[in-house]
């Protein structure tokens, strides 16, 4: 019998793992990257258990018309570094974004996650598509809480 002041802990057998499709159309980088986060990280349940996993599963489609403000598409740049000496890299987002625009969610979402083999693992239930269509429409996902 529980106390009326027991935390509750969700088991891992008792949650399920719900699809969503959200349409990145428009919307301003960081905001849509930290709602993303939150979903995956199970945050909009009332059943969230910091240390399990009881996030949802989100598909983002169309991440090339995803948007930056002000003139970051210019100053905002990807940089790494390959390892050898002058093997430093930087490129733009206007290029990255032409490039490869799913990464430039993933990226974003991924530092919003915790920095662990839990938030890793959170990482892997996001499934980004730079068109309007994806392969997931068996799973049927619903439509991104707001």
């Amino acid at each position: 019998m529980s106390t009326p002041n027991a935390s509750f802990i969700a088991k891992p057998l008792e949650t399920t793992h719900r699809w969503f499709v959200v349409d990145a159309t428009g919307i301003p980088l960081g905001r849509l990257a930290s709602r993303i986060a939150t979903v995956l990280r199970g945050k909009h349940r009332p059943e969230f258990t910091p240390h399990m996993d009881a996030g949802d599963f989100v598909i983002v489609v169309n991440a090339e018309k995803v948007g930056l403000t002000g003139g970051k598409l210019d100053t905002k740049f990807y940089y790494h570094h390959s390892g050898i000496p002058t093997g430093f890299k930087q490129e733009s987002y206007r290029l990255l974004m032409q490039r490869k625009p799913e990464f430039v969610i993933e990226k974003a979402v991924k530092g919003m996650l915790p920095k662990n083999v839990l938030g890793r693992q959170m990482h892997t239930k996001l499934k980004v598509y730079a068109g309007p269509t994806h392969p997931h429409a068996a799973q049927q996902p619903a439509p991104f809480p707001a």
